[in-house]
């Protein structure tokens, strides 16, 4: 497969290692303006015009455009959840046909390919850039603007890391988190352990019922993740809470989930409980990546679709009902993980499909 000019694997290695030594973890505003100056100064180098840099609180975003009506938006993020420092002890490497180093499968290597892609073609017009610098903690500053261009452009292609086996991601499950707050009353645990309202038991009540909005054959998962309470070891907890990552697969278990979480209720005489959360992402149907990964098919035949449980960007745009295609991204392993990677020998293939379906996308 070939979509115009050819790519050059070791220009894109350079630029993928340019990006993994500007350290860019969420939140650290400071290192996200690095990070983005560093994204910008590769679309302009290869692409050509001027990436603008979007001022937000959580960091600066990356916008670029092509010109000429909209019609496509390629989506991604620039901000990864390594650590400053995490370079020094695992430094971008090349070796047994491997890419190492933080953030490179996700998604920093997507980023260098879809540029060099774009690059590759000898019109652009149609064609938006959008790398938002908050995607791994919740999109919360960047939501707004990426729906804003996903609306306005009718077609997005995100740049998370392919799935398993190198297929791209059809469909996601929404996801969010909920926070149990309870609130009991503290007393001394061997003077006068009736005398208060334990909120560490409470809180193991609550954890079973919690664990019972599950509906795994629905695609449902329901798991609390991590919990507090408690002060010293004589002392009857006045305090607890419990952490609950959620996943589902419709809007209605979405609507079923958040009405239980607000529905809870103390089992303990005097046991308050506090509810905060919801699920932020919309579930991503495969509905929406149909038309798009028929298009993929036909400039990659044998190519895979697959669904999967993490939430990306693409949950947002697939629910304003625009096509969306995700998984464009590297294809690799190890998100979040030391072994992260990315398979160098994929490395071109990728590029010339996000080109091939920009072109496509590009025709009236």
């Amino acid at each position: 497969m070939q979509q115009g000019g050819d790519v050059d694997v070791d220009a894109m290695i350079e630029d993928l290692r340019t990006l993994v030594e500007v350290e860019s973890p969420s939140r650290d505003v400071e290192a996200l303006a690095a990070s983005a100056k560093a994204v910008a100064g590769i679309i302009e180098h290869r692409l050509g015009g001027q990436a603008v840099l979007v001022e937000s609180d959580a960091g600066p975003h990356v916008h670029w455009s092509g010109g000429g009506e909209p019609r496509v938006l390629v989506l991604g993020h620039h901000d990864t959840v390594f650590p400053l420092g995490t370079l020094e002890r695992r430094p971008f490497a090349v070796r047994d046909g491997r890419v190492t180093g933080p953030g490179v499968f996700d998604m920093l290597g997507g980023i260098v390919q879809a540029v060099h892609g774009l690059a590759s073609l000898p019109d652009r017009s149609g064609v938006e850039i959008l790398m938002t610098a908050d995607e791994e903690v919740g999109s919360r500053s960047s939501r707004a603007l990426l729906e804003e261009r996903a609306l306005a452009c009718g077609a997005v292609l995100v740049l998370e890391g392919a799935a398993d086996g190198g297929g791209l991601k059809t469909g996601r499950k929404g996801c969010g988190a909920f926070q149990v707050s309870i609130a009991g009353r503290a007393s001394h645990a061997g003077l006068e352990p009736a005398a208060g309202v334990n909120a560490l038991v409470e809180a193991a009540h609550q954890v079973l019922d919690i664990a019972g909005f599950g509906r795994p054959e629905a695609g449902t998962t329901v798991t609390p993740t991590v919990a507090a309470a408690g002060t010293l070891e004589n002392v009857v907890p006045a305090e607890a809470t419990v952490v609950v990552d959620v996943r589902v697969e419709t809007q209605e278990e979405r609507e079923r989930i958040e009405s239980a979480f607000a529905a809870l209720a103390p089992h303990l005489p005097g046991a308050r409980i506090t509810v905060e959360g919801s699920i932020t992402r919309p579930p991503m149907p495969e509905s929406a990546a149909a038309g798009l990964f028929a298009v993929a098919q036909r400039l990659l035949p044998g190519i895979e679709a697959r669904a999967v449980g993490g939430g990306s960007d693409g949950n947002f745009t697939a629910a304003l009902g625009v096509p969306t295609l995700d998984g464009l991204g590297a294809v690799g392993g190890g998100a979040h993980a030391d072994h992260e990677y990315v398979e160098i020998g994929a490395m071109a293939e990728r590029a010339h499909l996000v080109a091939g379906l920009v072109a496509t996308l590009q025709r009236p």
